[in-house]
Parts: structure tokens; C-alpha cells; sequence
């Protein structure tokens, strides 16, 4: 099989979607790997790295693409016409291809050239994917860099110290959200120091939230998770009572971390204007929501707000932030998906050669977007009949 690596093309986009240690175990399983130049400096990795882990560098992205049987980036530009029309049709792509929020165009246009696309976005949270899930990978990172991103920007220390002037009083850390981002925030934050409280509307978190050093925030809001894991979004009459229930805790921390998202949706508000303005100058609000609109009324995408002393952070594409462990984590989850296309079946046919794959086997069916020429992806396909 032949791999082609893009190189990202989003400005700030500084991951690679395979590192030199998982091209040498691609080409060790008897595939030919072969990068487009310069995929991998942001990350630190040059394309002599590559070379040595048995790869080619190639010419150009056409020639690239002409080649490929499969390709791999982070995010494919799928709004690229030129991109398209060099992707060899029977090819596989695979990557972040965002089906719940993409224009579904662009799924279309993959079909219509034929072109097998797989998402990595998509992946069930089944217990045998969990080595292929992307999503957690990246969560775990923007969790961790929350916290370093707040422990920078607050005017005073996480931990407490004892000194011969007197005792200074830890940072008191509260996070809303306690999916992998936010245990992860909470892990980071508790082994800085702080005083960590966090609160999440699924009481089955609870045992998690504790199990990390941290004191879970007993509201009287509850709501359910869905299949997948995620927070079921919760009526406006509970929305609106977590809101107020909210006040105290957020107005008594030095820093909230925010991570509560709906996938497809907007991110549900969680800190309102009057919220902010309660909490102390020199407070600290990091919104890992950005991307799908923030959980702080305040928040702007990719900027930071100072309103009335307090610092509302809302960073776009936080994994990239520290591209080296996330292009690590990245490329193992995806190395470890295209082995269970290849066992489950996936190969290719015909003159021209056409992807063939197992579309019975779960992880295969939920991450499969197009394929013989349609879109099959129940994430997209309810997009494709005007349904939201």
C-alpha cells in the first residue's frame, strides 16, 4: 500500500498526522510511506527524519496524491478544488474530516470523484476503539495546557507556601466539565498545587473527579449521558438553574476551566457576563469551548478578553499549542485505526484499483464517510436531506 503524509495547510496548524516512529512501523509492515515536504517541521520533525524512518520525500502534492493509495492529514482542505481534483479516485482519506459540522458539499464532492473517506472525529467510544481515539488524545493535551495557560496568566501561585514573611494561600481551581479534558485539567492543576473543585451535570463522573484530588461540586442539577459518553444537553429550565447554582463557586475561584461541548451544537453558556464581573480582579477563565462558540458569554474565539481585571482566555486549536506530544498521540491512534481497516478487510480491486472495506465491522461503519461513490455517513446524511 502506498501512504501519502500531507503537510497541514490551516495557518497555526503545527501537527503532523504521522511522526518519523510511525512511518518506520508502516513501512516495517511492508508500506510504502511517502511525505510531502516540510509535513513535519512545525513539529520539530525535519524531512531527514522521515528519510531515515524509510520514507521518500515527494516532489510535489500532485505527485504525491497520483500515487496514493491512502492519504493522511489532520485536516484534509476538503474546500480545495484543486485538492480534490488530485486525489486519486479509489483512494482512501483519512483524517478530521468534521461531518457534523462540514459542509456537506464537500462529503459530495469526495463521493463524487470516489474517493473512500474515514474520519477520525467520528470514532465510536466502544472499549476496543480506545486506542484509536483521537478526540481523547487531543482532549487530554488541551486539558493540560488549560492549566498551564491559567498558571501563566494568574497573578499569584497554584500552590501554597509556607515562608519565614508567612503563608501564602493556594490558587482555588474550579473546572466545569469532566470529560477527558476536564480530568485532565484537573489532574494538571491538582499535581500544580491548587485547590481544585470541579462539576459536571453526570453524577457517574463523580468517583473520577475524587479519584484525582479534587472535590466534586454537588448541585441540584442532574442530567443523563448519551451512548457515546458524552453530557446530554439539559433543558433551558435546568440550564437555567445550573446557571444560578453556578454564581458562588465561579465567583469564589482564581481560575475556571471550561470544557463542556455538544458535539454539533453550540457550546451551552456556562459563565454569563454578571458571573464574570462577581469574580476577583486577576482571576482567570480559560474556555476550551472556543471552537464551537465558548462557554463564557464574554469569550472570543482565539482572543483574549480583560473585563473589569478578569482574563477571559478562549484558544483555538490548543493541541497545536504543543505539537510534538500531539502529533505523538495523533499518529499512534491513527496507525493503530488503519491496522483495523487493513485486518478488518479493507483492499483494493479492480482496474483502477477501488477501496474495498467491511462496512458490518462497528469502528469501520461509524467512521466511513464516503464510499462507492456515496455518502454513507449517518452523521452527514441527515445533512444531505436538509435536516440539521
Amino acid at each position: 500500500m502506498q501512504v501519502a503524509l500531507l503537510r497541514e495547510w490551516q495557518a497555526g496548524e503545527r501537527r503532523v498526522a504521522l511522526v518519523p516512529e510511525a512511518v518506520a512501523k508502516l513501512v516495517q509492515l511492508g508500506h510504502r510511506v511517502e511525505v510531502e515536504s516540510g509535513a513535519g517541521l512545525e513539529a520539530h520533525y525535519p524531512d531527514d527524519a522521515y528519510r531515515q524512518a524509510g520514507a521518500t520525500i515527494a516532489p510535489s502534492r500532485a505527485a504525491l496524491l497520483a500515487a496514493a493509495d491512502m492519504v493522511l492529514g489532520l485536516r484534509p482542505p476538503l474546500a480545495d478544488p484543486e485538492f480534490l481534483q488530485q486525489l486519486r479516485p479509489g483512494c482512501a482519506l483519512i483524517g478530521l474530516l468534521q461531518p457534523l459540522t462540514e459542509a456537506v458539499e464537500h462529503f459530495q464532492a469526495l463521493a463524487e470523484r470516489g474517493v473512500l473517506s474515514f474520519s477520525l472525529d467520528a470514532m465510536p467510544r466502544i472499549s476496543r476503539a480506545q486506542s484509536m481515539d483521537v478526540l481523547s488524545s487531543m482532549s487530554t493535551i488541551a486539558g493540560y495546557r488549560a492549566v498551564i495557560m491559567a498558571a501563566e496568566r494568574l497573578g499569584k501561585f497554584f500552590p501554597m507556601l509556607i515562608t519565614a514573611a508567612g503563608t501564602i494561600a493556594p490558587a482555588q481551581v474550579l473546572v466545569l466539565g469532566a470529560g477527558v479534558a476536564g480530568l485532565q485539567a484537573i489532574a494538571t492543576a491538582h499535581r500544580l498545587g491548587a485547590v481544585v473543585r470541579a462539576f459536571d451535570t453526570r453524577p457517574v463522573v463523580r468517583e473520577q473527579v475524587e479519584s484525582l484530588g479534587a472535590s466534586f461540586l454537588t448541585l441540584e442539577v442532574q442530567g443523563e449521558q448519551t451512548g457515546e459518553g458524552y453530557a446530554q444537553a439539559l433543558s433551558q429550565t435546568s440550564h437555567e438553574e445550573e446557571l444560578r447554582q453556578l454564581s458562588a463557586p465561579v465567583a469564589a475561584a482564581d481560575v475556571v476551566i471550561t470544557t463542556a461541548l455538544v458535539p454539533g451544537q453550540r457550546a451551552p453558556i456556562l459563565i454569563t457576563q454578571q458571573m464574570v464581573e462577581a469574580m476577583r480582579p486577576g482571576s482567570v477563565i480559560v474556555d476550551l469551548a472556543a471552537e464551537a462558540g465558548g462557554n463564557v458569554e464574554l469569550s472570543r474565539p482565539g482572543e483574549v478578553v480583560d473585563h473589569g481585571g478578569v482574563l477571559i482566555l478562549a484558544p483555538l486549536n490548543v493541541p497545536s499549542q504543543v505539537p510534538l506530544p500531539a502529533s505523538q498521540l495523533f499518529s499512534r491512534n491513527l496507525v493503530t485505526f488503519i491496522q483495523h481497516l487493513l485486518a478488518s478487510g479493507l483492499s483494493w480491486t479492480g482496474d483502477p484499483p477501488a477501496a474495498e472495506i467491511a462496512l458490518e465491522d462497528e469502528i469501520v461503519r461509524r467512521t466511513a464517510i464516503t464510499y462507492r461513490g456515496e455518502v454513507v455517513s449517518e452523521l452527514v446524511r441527515p445533512r444531505l436531506a436538509g435536516n440539521p
